[in-house]
Formats: structure tokens, sequence, C-alpha cells
């Protein structure tokens, strides 16, 4: 398993990050939330995404997509990162997986290439709660119906398909649900990253099964899987950024006559800050490279990448918000946007304590 960069993947790095920094930098973000664009993204960065083959490149050619595999997904995602971009890269990512794993041949053929092309944005109604639980699924289907409500379906505003887990007798089931039928309230959430998210009411709402049943509960852990992932790369692309803008930062600011960087205390914070940086690329890699590889360990890697990232990035920001001093607390410092999304993301599917404890269960069984 290569811990290193193939030479395509290093020019799909190179791409993604010339392409970010012009057409999704950081102070897009800014000007998205302030605007109070419920939808969180613009749709023409959107729509060039998928013209640069960077929507969903882990699909498999012969279901229509690039092959480029998960760690190429994941490259991506980590790029995004460092700008904090405002796309649905990751509820695009998630639907196609789905699809792939549970999907009927006629739905495959008709879903992923809108998927890929960013025709159809999709919101997997999951989270029932606001922490992540993949035990219980109170949400309903019965009679060709879904009733319950999900929490923070990300991209659920304005989102074309919603695919919703539900409990049937059979257990867990994948379900299409048009956002605009009958018995669907979506109400926008307001999350402190300014990411795209709703909660949404299902009355009785018309749903179409997704795929077989049976594959349905494989599926979901699976996609769950890779979801930590590429959280987990997206969560070091914008821990490195943070950490690269502070040591930028300590080299500039100037206190008592010399660089605040030349201070020993300063000096020995930042170096265990990019060793654990360092130790964890390498993590976060290994995840993605087990899923392509179809490792057996793949899901443990993936919890281990997640928690570690989820807790090193959290650490990231506060080193990063001390070390700016008084500007650190402030608006104006797109610092605190790195901030509020580490927190946001670290949640997102499990937390380190949550994977912290799943790694225990599966390798010591307690």
């Amino acid at each position: 398993m290569p811990l290193v960069l193939t030479e395509d993947e290093v020019m799909l790095v190179d791409a993604a990050r010339g392409f970010l920094a012009k057409s999704a930098p950081v102070s897009a973000l800014r000007t998205l939330r302030d605007s109070g664009d419920t939808l969180r993204y613009t749709p023409s960065v959107w729509s060039e995404m998928a013209e640069n083959g960077f929507i969903a490149p882990h699909v498999p050619e012969a279901e229509g997509g690039l092959g480029m595999g998960y760690a190429a997904a994941g490259l991506i995602a980590e790029q995004m990162g460092h700008t904090l971009a405002p796309t649905p890269f990751l509820s695009a990512a998630i639907a196609a997986e789905l699809v792939v794993q549970a999907g009927s041949a006629e739905l495959k053929a008709d879903l992923l290439p809108k998927i890929i092309a960013g025709d159809l944005v999709t919101g997997f109604a999951f989270e029932e709660g606001l922490r992540h639980n993949p035990a219980g699924t109170a949400v309903t289907f019965k009679d060709g119906k879904i009733s319950g409500t999900k929490k923070i379906v990300l991209d659920g505003v304005g989102a074309k398909l919603l695919i919703v887990v539900a409990a049937t007798d059979n257990g867990p089931g994948l379900f299409l649900v048009d956002p605009s039928a009958a018995g669907v309230t979506v109400r926008p959430l307001d999350l402190i990253d300014s990411r795209n998210a709703a909660e949404i009411d299902f009355a009785d709402a018309p749903a179409t099964p997704l795929g077989d049943a049976g594959a349905a509960k494989a599926a979901i852990a699976r996609t769950l899987d890779v979801a930590r992932a590429l959280l987990a790369a997206e969560l070091l692309g914008i821990a490195d950024e943070a950490f690269d803008r502070t040591v930028a930062y300590l080299k500039e600011r100037v206190q008592f006559g010399r660089p605040i960087g030349s201070f020993q205390a300063l000096q020995h914070r930042a170096a265990r800050l990019y060793a654990r940086l360092d130790l964890t690329r390498g993590a976060v890699l290994k995840a993605l490279r087990a899923l392509d590889e179809g490792d057996k360990a793949a899901t443990m890697l993936c919890s281990l990448s997640k928690g570690a990232m989820s807790k090193l990035a959290y650490d990231v920001m506060v080193e990063a918000t001390h070390m700016h001093g008084g500007i650190g607390v402030t608006d104006e410092l797109d610092i605190g946007l790195f901030y509020k999304r580490v927190r946001v993301a670290g949640e997102l599917f499990g937390d380190a304590h949550f994977h912290t404890d799943r790694i225990a269960i599966q390798a010591f069984g307690i």
C-alpha cells in the first residue's frame, strides 16, 4: 500500500488546487454567508467542477465514472479544505457511492451520469439526532410511504433528490424521495460553518426503494466509511491551511522588537503540531488506499483517520487562534471560518470520541 502520491495524483492535486484558489476561495464562502443565500454554493462553480472531472471521481469506469478511486476523491476533498470551498462535493460522493453499492442497474444508468455531471444535487437523509448514531433509525417506510424527521441533511436545501435511510420490517432500507413531493417539509439549518444543511420532515411522503433491500445495510456501512475518509481528508486540508497561515503570521508579527516566531515557546508549539500533521497525513491516505484496495481493515482505518483528524484539526485551530492573539477571535480574520468548519466537520459522521469507541470495539472487543 503506497503512501506516496502517483504522478497522476500529483497532477490532480495541482489541478484542483489551481481551480479552487481561483473559483472557490475562502472569500467566496464569506460572500455566500453574508448574502443570506440558503443554497450556500454557486451553481456555476459546481458545473465547472463537473467539467474538470472533480465530482465523484471514485465511481468505477464500468458504471460510467472516471474510476480514479477513493484516494483521488480524498485528494480533491483535501484541497477543498484549503479554501473551505462551498460546494455539495461530499453529498455527491455519498450519493454516488450509495447508488453504486445498492442501486438497481436501471437506477445506476439513470442517476450516476446526472450526479457526476453536477445536475442532480442529492441530500443524504441519515441522521435523526444532533449526534452521530448509526445504530438506530426511527424514520419508517411502510406501504410506499416514509414518515419521520431527519436532521442535518447536508445540501438538503435546493436538493433535487433525497436518499433516505428508513426502517422496514427487514431492517434498514434506502429510499428515493422527491423533496418537492407532498408530505416533505424542508427547513434550512443555520450551521455555524455556513454549510448548506436542512432538517426534513416526512409525513407519509411517497418513496421508491433505491434497489435490493438486502443490499441496503452493507451499502450504508460502506458509504459511511467513505464519507468519514473524505471528511478526514477535508479536515487535513483545513488544518494544513490554518497551520501555514499561522506560521506565516508568526514570522511577520513583531513584538518586543522581534518576530514572535523567534520565541522558543511558540516554536515548540508549532513544531508539535507539524509532527502530528505529518503523521496523521499518512493515516488519512492509508484509509483511502484501503478503500481502493478492498482491504479488510478499511473500516477501522476510516475510523482511525476521521477520529484522529477531528481531534488534531481542533487542536490546530485552538493553537492558531491563540497564536494570532486578539485578532484570532474576530470575524474579519479567516482563521475563524476555518475554526467553525472544523467544529462542524469534526462532528459529522462521528467525532473523535465516537471513533475511539468504535476502534476499541472492533480491535479489542471492549
